[in-house]
């Protein structure tokens, strides 16, 4: 059980998760089936977790069935589904040893209603503000342990009270298993691992395996192992359900002193709805929509609540749950509803069945989940945000001494290090060719770098010319006493010191707070990433060579210095991108700058019109756009591919003037743009249109309708085909006009192209003239031709 909420894809406003749409019986026949899918998942889950904490396995299914109709219909994540949670799994453990279960349900009414309080004074997003760090350490330390305690079950014996306990009766463990339940356990977990792969098995065998994993794979597990129980006639521990018994699973007040008590409240308030709001925004994520998060806090304290008082385990968001609710098509709040009415039906319909289950059966399915929970993508992602430390405490504390104390030492090790960090810097002495000194700081100068700031101010010698360069970052009072006191000796004594303080941008305040550019080699006077912006002041050199030479200096110079730990990162760990952006060759087309990335974020394939070949077509097919697609999809598993065209397309021109048509042996480029006449087809029966303006001319319109047109020749290659049928990837149009700047996405429901709108944050540059959009786009456009004479290609 993971949660993943760091991914963002391309900012549009279109998904394929998009609202729901006009006719109200597709959005029931979807949610129907995704009810039916998420209840099929829930059912082994929740008997799973009940069994790990000791609870009445009934109590996992109560809790399953008031989760998904309770949160469904007062949350305020529509496709979220909440149950019972694995995070909560050793908390609840540790309650029901120490108070009792009765006790148990009753602080699981407490934490509701101290859950329902928070939201009602919108707090919710308060929660957010803990450390990914100690949230995905508690997750993976939690996973473990439940992992380890749940070994034992598979082993054919009974868990300790504790991760340390079961860490150590382990090996007597291994030494004399039961035999009968180690096999089942051993079938549901390769049964769990296999079931997804079934579709890659060879020729018919591979098809009807990708029916087959439709099944959810938990069901399928726990289906197989009691199957073969059944046939082998094991002697294993079965699941008991005890009769429903409302007055005997009703809750009681906890024993004990009341600080032990409120401190289990507040732990399973804050663990519960931490995990929930993740998991709300993580889902937002997914399907693009806005939920409300103190509505659902206060949807999942008022689910808390109703648990506690019919016997059931505390509840939280599940991203297991709300993943496949989401990837089975669930359109509303109802498929979450439903999926809670399935799951109470057949807690009281088909105790029969669910009592031949094995007991290990159900551990394997658990101990699977809970190592599932140590996510090797989270533990990457910390250690590239220098937070592998807090992650580790976290983990072990949990591990060792409780999820409360794990997470407390988790808290503590992120303000150390983030103390650290405010007192880390270091000064560097450079001394140049004339004999000049350089002192170079770095990082934030407090009172705790001033003895080594001291150190090294005394060590440069009386008679030489010394510049002082802050980097710009924080400066308290006992560092500038130091260096201001300095200075004025050394001054004093007629010796010659500048004090500046260069930005990252590369200009240089001097004390008098004059700005005037850096330093740069080369002809111009731009800085990095600027000479776009002025191209003019280097027109004037003749040698293209010389000039991109220039270029490389600038950026050796100022920009490397900057992103060089990131892309030795890149080159420790390779490239994960997370989107295909397909785009044209054309020297405008700046992808960096459009859609803000940075390295290691796109794996941008660019050619002439922004063309994907369809397979077997005579005379115009290219395998090397079909052979970075299939790299793109399979090797780096990019979860979404853009294709994007532009205004003033050269390509599209030429299309139009039928180059590709002219009589006599074609040219390459008349050859590769055959690749364009679906495109053409296509304006003749179904043009694309924008959704807020008409099209400037035709060309314009073919530009847009070929972003249609190579979206749906891309769902012609068999690997695009099986993730996107697989819920796996997206598929997204754009267009980008350079008179205006703006972005338009495609909505493929609509079919028409919107503009992607500023965040209400951005500042956008005024229009300094009286023009409309529309005359811009008409007067400023940069003219696609090379001459009058006729279409050249621009891209």
């Amino acid at each position: 059980m993971t949660l993943d909420i760091s991914s963002a894809p391309i900012a549009s406003d279109t998904t394929d998760h998009a609202p729901p749409g006009p006719n109200p019986r597709v959005r029931w026949a979807q949610d129907l089936s995704a009810s039916l899918v998420v209840f099929l998942i829930a059912v082994p889950f929740s008997l799973g977790i009940a069994l790990a904490t000791g609870a009445p396995l009934t109590a996992g299914l109560a809790a399953a069935a008031v989760g998904g109709i309770v949160v469904g219909l007062f949350g305020g994540t529509p496709l979220q589904v909440s149950g019972p949670s694995a995070a909560l799994t050793v908390i609840t453990a540790g309650l029901i040893a120490q108070h009792g279960w009765q006790a148990t349900c009753a602080v699981t009414v407490a934490a509701g209603l101290l859950q329902l309080l928070l939201g009602v004074r919108r707090v919710a997003r308060t929660a957010l503000a803990v450390s990914p760090a100690i949230v995905h350490g508690m997750l993976a330390g939690v996973g473990l342990t439940i992992a380890i305690a749940q070994l034992h079950v598979v082993l054919g014996g009974s868990p300790q009270s504790s991760a340390l306990a079961n860490l150590l009766a382990l090996p007597g463990q291994l030494a004399g298993p039961h035999p009968p339940a180690l096999l089942a356990g051993a079938v549901t977990v390769a049964v769990l691992l296999g079931w997804p792969r079934l579709d890659r098995l060879p020729g018919r065998a591979g098809e009807f395996g990708a029916r087959l994993a439709k099944v959810p794979g938990p069901l399928a597990a726990v289906a197989v192992a009691t199957s073969l129980a059944l046939a082998l006639d094991l002697r294993l521990a079965h699941i008991e359900l005890p009769a429903w018994q409302p007055h005997s699973l009703a809750p009681a007040l906890p024993h004990g002193p009341l600080t032990g008590v409120l401190a289990a409240v507040l732990t399973v308030t804050a663990v519960a709805s931490v995990e929930s709001l993740l998991s709300a925004v993580a889902v937002d994520r997914m399907t693009k929509r806005t939920g409300d998060l103190d509505r659902e806090l206060r949807g999942q304290g008022l689910a808390n609540m109703v648990s506690g008082l019919v016997g059931g385990l505390p509840i939280a968001g599940g991203a297991v749950r709300s993943t496949a609710n989401v990837r089975a098509g669930g359109q509303t709040k109802w498929a979450s509803v439903l999926h809670g009415v399935w799951v109470l039906a057949a807690a009281l319909a088909l105790t029969g069945g669910l009592r031949r289950i094995p007991l290990s059966a159900l551990a394997a399915l658990v101990l699977v989940v809970g190592l599932q929970m140590v996510s090797f993508a989270h533990i990457r992602k910390v250690h590239r945000h220098r937070e592998f430390p807090v992650y580790l405490i976290t983990l072990l504390g949990v591990v060792a001494f409780g999820v409360l104390w794990g997470v407390g030492l988790g808290a503590g090790t992120a303000v150390l290090l983030a103390l650290y960090r405010l007192t880390r810097a270091h000064v560097d002495v450079e001394t140049g060719p004339d004999g000049s000194v350089t002192v170079q700081t770095h990082g934030p100068l407090t009172f705790t770098a001033v003895p080594g700031l001291s150190r090294a101010l005394a060590s440069i010698p009386a008679d030489v010319e010394v510049t002082v360069v802050h980097d710009g970052s924080f400066l308290d009072h006992a560092a500038y006493e130091t260096l201001h006191n300095w200075r004025t000796g050394r001054q004093a004594a007629g010796g010659r010191v500048s004090m500046v303080t260069r930005r990252q941008d590369d200009e240089v305040l001097d004390p008098d707070g004059t700005v005037h550019a850096g330093s740069s080699p080369g002809p111009h006077r731009c800085r990095a990433w600027t000479p776009w912006v002025g191209h003019h002041c280097i027109e004037q050199q003749e040698d293209p060579h010389g000039r991109l030479l220039d270029g490389v200096r600038v950026f050796q110079q100022h920009t490397a210095p900057l992103i060089r730990p990131e892309l030795a990162r890149l080159a420790r760990e390779g490239q994960t991108p997370s989107q295909l952006f397909l785009t044209c060759a054309d020297s405008r087309m700046v992808t960096s700058m459009i859609t803000n990335s940075g390295p290691g974020d796109l794996f941008t394939v660019r050619n002439v019109g922004n063309l994907v070949p369809a397979p077997f077509e005579p005379g115009a097919a290219d395998d090397s756009v079909a052979a970075a697609v299939q790299y793109a999809v399979e090797a780096l598993e990019v979860r979404s591919i853009t294709v994007c065209g532009h205004s003033g397309c050269g390509a599209m021109k030429a299309l139009l003037d039928g180059v590709h048509e002219h009589p006599g042996p074609p040219t390459p480029l008349a050859r590769w743009l055959r690749n364009g006449r679906g495109s053409l087809d296509r304006l003749r029966r179904a043009p694309a249109e924008f959704a807020d303006r008409p099209v400037m001319d035709l060309a314009e319109q073919l530009c847009i309708t070929n972003v249609v047109q190579q979206l749906d020749q891309l769902m012609a290659n068999p690997a695009v085909e099986r993730r996107v049928e697989d819920g796996t990837l997206r598929l997204v149009g754009m267009y980008f006009d350079f008179a205006t700047a703006q972005a338009y996405v495609l909505d493929r429901a609509a079919g028409t192209f919107s503009p992607v709108e500023a965040r209400a944050d951005s500042h956008t540059a005024p229009r300094t003239d009286g023009d409309t959009a529309e005359q811009v786009r008409k007067d400023d456009r940069v003219p696609a031709t090379g001459s009058e004479e006729g279409p050249q290609l621009a891209a």
